[in-house]
């Protein structure tokens, strides 16, 4: 069936970096025309190089790929120091706590604010170039500061989510050797305070590579002070003078680490360089999100993962934005703390996940009707692909039918976009990332490297190497290859292979299916559970849904469903939960087949989330199959949540 089309208005599309689709398909063309010629274009033109580079991109040791060889910069003065002319009394950043506490710091405070922490690293604590510093912070102001100040003097910083339990947090300090973690006392979650320093004391007792603690005061509760390794951030920084001179750094040099975790087996530690990220950040800010001069963007990740590192500091600051950290949680104390915050702070662009529209819907579904959100021009999604009824709701309740949504696909490997429409030229089909950004060479191909037929389901690779892709992991050469390049060959050479798979549709449109390994294989037919869930996101009552496989002794697996009502049985339109059972296999019949009906549906009070707002389907893949739950549920928003759903199913 044809999916609706949303073409991109004619007022916006006209002061639209791009504008049209012949302007991106010009793009596009100049792209495979000259390759080296259009990123080497875009390098000179975006960045302030110290020194220019000498070659754009050199394939000699693929896929250990190097880009603008020669090339000097620092990442930190492309975010600050160069907006200092007439950008240095703007907002660069609005800060706003969980409790309603605010700040706006501008370019110039900034440039004060991130030298300072970059002499107390420097001079106080003795770090220096390649030297690893990790990050365990909540959502504030000197989260910021101190990644900055690190690229500044050429420090590789590593940032873990401050939701992560201290072996999480142990396994990335050990793994990156880190000598110095940076954290705060606790934060603020819903008004009330966390704790993140025990969290590093336990992390780092015994034996370890940590020499120092830098603790930032946030909520003031009582801590432990380890005489010799912790330091108060609020005390030295006092003195610590406002001008440190940037460190040169070459093109290729690391500038952070980002610890990815696989279902088994030790966190990959994604290393991302300096000039090709920044570069891909900024580009990817002005494309996608077609950020103006006086725009106010509003990104509601968090810094511990790459959304927060490309699309709440480098990218927006790389071109001079204003940037907003949120420390708090969109739906506390109500349902309309984002429409609040869209409408004081006149948001222009607003950037978050599906899991997010999913619960502000099913939390507050008429509530975006209560606030002035005319400001708003750009929506976008990331992390995951979103089902048709929550993309209607974010266009029509939030974006008042009038403003673009860019669902945008990438990975914390990629670095930036890779697919994702572009909101003056793109028609939007909803549930679909639509085309590959210019100069990024994805194509949907099967394990020989040849391209798809639309309607058929393959690999999504990116063939040619880009700017912005990983650089290794840290520490494991091997590692890389297979986890990357393994998989499958173009003419005979690895190409990256993203681990998700895809179908065009009869206009060339991408789809994600899910990841590869989040394929459900009944009686030989193998289904992605995103194409499952999308399906029975159709029935009206339903706010959440998780699909994953059981064992199943005749068809191989089963398909096992946890749904999440919007209202309880009463107050819904079905008599029992054997009706509403029968009406989504009704549901799944039509849209996909008898194949993909569900053989167990589980009606839960919520699913296991991480405070990111990513289900953790491995607790729900664990729980279908009846094992014991081994995975560390310390991250999750609500551990109690697993429990409950436990009883639930044994049922089932």
């Amino acid at each position: 069936m044809k999916k609706e089309i949303f073409k991109p208005s004619r007022e916006f599309a006209k002061d639209a970096r791009i504008k049209n689709m012949c302007e991106y398909q010009e793009l596009m063309d100049a792209a495979t025309d000259d390759y080296e010629g259009f990123w080497g274009g875009f390098a000179k033109e975006k960045i302030d190089w110290i020194e220019p580079f000498k070659n754009v991109m050199d394939e000699s040791n693929f896929p250990f790929v190097k880009w603008f060889e020669g090339g000097k910069l620092n990442v930190s003065t492309q975010c600050i120091d160069r907006h200092l002319g007439s950008r240095k009394n703007k907002a660069a950043i609005l800060f706003e706590g969980d409790r309603g506490d605010k700040q706006s710091i501008t370019y110039l405070e900034l440039y004060y604010n991130v030298n300072r922490f970059a002499n107390l690293l420097k001079n106080d604590f003795g770090v220096k170039k390649g030297d690893r510093v990790v990050i365990y912070m909540p959502m504030i102001p000197e989260a910021a500061y101190a990644m900055l100040a690190c690229a500044r003097i050429g420090a590789i910083h590593s940032i873990v989510f401050g939701g992560f339990s201290a072996e999480a947090l142990r396994d990335r300090v050990q793994d990156a050797n880190a000598k110095v973690v940076i954290t705060a006392d606790g934060a603020y979650r819903k008004s009330k305070p966390y704790m993140l320093k025990p969290v590093v004391d336990e992390a780092i007792k015994g034996e370890t590579p940590v020499e120092k603690v830098l603790v930032v005061k946030r909520n003031n509760e009582k801590i432990e002070w380890h005489e010799g390794r912790d330091f108060s951030y609020d005390e030295l920084i006092k003195d610590q003078p406002i001008e440190c001179e940037p460190e040169p750094m070459d093109a290729e040099d690391p500038l952070f680490l980002l610890y990815t975790s696989g279902s088994t087996g030790k966190p990959k530690g994604v290393q991302h360089n300096q000039a090709g990220y920044i570069l891909w950040a900024q580009m990817t800010m002005e494309w996608v999100f077609d950020v103006k001069e006086n725009d106010t963007y509003w990104c509601t990740a968090d810094i511990g993962w790459i959304t927060g590192h490309t699309y709440i500091v480098y990218g927006p600051l790389a071109m001079g934005a204003t940037t907003v950290m949120f420390e708090g949680v969109p739906t506390y104390p109500d349902a309309g703390r984002a429409w609040k915050m869209v409408q004081d702070y006149k948001i222009s662009q607003f950037y978050t996940a599906p899991t997010a529209i999913r619960v502000l819907h099913n939390m507050g579904e008429h509530e975006p009707l209560k606030y002035d959100l005319s400001s708003l021009k750009v929506l976008g999604t990331v992390g995951e692909p979103i089902d048709p009824p929550a993309w209607e709701w974010y266009h029509e309740e939030v974006g008042g039918g009038r403003c673009p949504i860019v669902d945008t696909y990438w990975q914390t490997e990629t670095g930036g976009h890779v697919i994702s429409p572009l909101p003056g030229a793109t028609p939007i089909k909803p549930g679909c990332a639509t085309l590959p950004l210019p100069g990024i060479m994805a194509e949907i191909v099967d394990k020989d490297g040849n391209k798809k037929e639309p309607g058929d389901t393959g690999f999504l690779c990116i063939t040619r190497p880009w700017p912005s892709m990983i650089r290794g992991i840290w520490g494991d050469e091997d590692r890389f290859i297979k986890s990357y390049f393994g998989d499958v060959k173009q003419n005979g050479r690895g190409v990256y292979f993203t681990g998700d798979g895809a179908n065009y549709d009869e206009d060339g449109y991408i789809t994600i299916t899910g990841r590869t390994d989040d394929v459900i294989n009944v009686s030989g037919h193998r289904m992605g559970t995103a194409e499952v869930e999308a399906a029975l996101a159709k029935e009206d009552e339903v706010a959440e849904v998780a699909v994953v496989g059981r064992p199943h002794p005749i068809k191989g697996e089963s398909i096992f469903a946890y749904v999440v009502m919007k209202h309880s049985l009463e107050e819904s339109r079905f008599d029992s939960y054997e009706a509403i059972e029968k009406e989504m296999n009704e549901i799944i019949k039509k849209e996909i087949g008898n194949i993909a009906l569900c053989d167990h549906i589980v009606f839960v009070p919520g699913l296991p989330k991480t405070r990111s707002g990513k289900i953790m389907r491995r607790i729900l893949r664990s729980i279908a199959k009846g094992e014991e739950i081994t995975q560390d549920i310390s991250t999750l928003e609500d551990p109690s949540i697993v429990a409950k759903i436990a009883a639930l199913a044994k049922e089932k």
